[in-house]
């Protein structure tokens, strides 16, 4: 079933915010409740499930065990996803230890930098190899996206490589802008311009956000 990304992007954030909910056999929850706690309308959270093929009770709404299953098996994949963090400065590492504490199927499997006091330590537990043999790593190890956050000037070198290594994902949070094949899915993390995003309208409350 192919999904608009901000489809599922939003079933991602269902999932979440339904956990806590889900050894409640007999829970349910009416689509106004959950556009209320993420911020949406109730026409966007409907349309969101008719798309995966569920429809709520009207008189009590959608049984939370049941949309957690079907995200589930649309989200997730049986043997999870090896991950590979590229640059392991303060955001790397940052980035690296987030993942680990998450309830999540993506497992970090390996790290890689330049700094050569880096290279064949352990962080947190995750091998770091030089950056030089990332190719070899990728395909030995079976990596399936990688997360850039080494210097945006080697950024686009590192992708190139990367890809043509058989990586099908990219989680980009330099500031470089990265020319990838259409067949690769690349979501961009540019902080520095969210932050001053948001600065611009402390500065201008009254324009408003589109």
């Amino acid at each position: 079933m192919g999904l608009p990304p901000r489809t599922v992007e939003r079933l991602i954030k269902y999932r979440r915010l339904l956990e806590s909910y889900k050894e409640a056999e007999s829970m349910f929850i009416f689509s106004h409740q959950l556009a209320h706690m993420l911020n949406l309308t109730p026409v966007q959270v409907r349309r969101d499930l008719m798309l995966i093929g569920l429809s709520g009770n009207h008189r009590k709404g959608y049984k939370v065990t049941s949309l957690l299953k079907l995200i589930d098996k649309l989200i997730d994949h049986e043997d999870g996803f090896n991950v590979a963090v590229v640059g392991l400065g303060n955001l790397g590492s940052a980035v690296l230890r987030f993942i680990q504490r998450s309830n999540s199927q993506m497992k970090v499997v390996a790290a890689f930098d330049i700094d050569q006091t880096k290279i064949n330590d352990a962080s947190h537990g995750i091998p770091c190899y030089n950056v030089s043999k990332i190719s070899y790593f990728i395909q030995k190890m079976k990596i399936d996206i990688i997360i850039l956050t080494s210097s945006s000037v080697t950024a686009q070198e590192v992708a190139n490589e990367v890809i043509s290594a058989g990586v099908t994902g990219i989680m980009n949070f330099t500031s470089a802008h990265l020319d990838v094949p259409d067949r690769i899915y690349l979501k961009n993390y540019d902080i520095i311009t969210s932050l001053e995003e948001i600065g611009y309208f402390i500065k201008n409350p009254l324009q408003g956000k589109s």
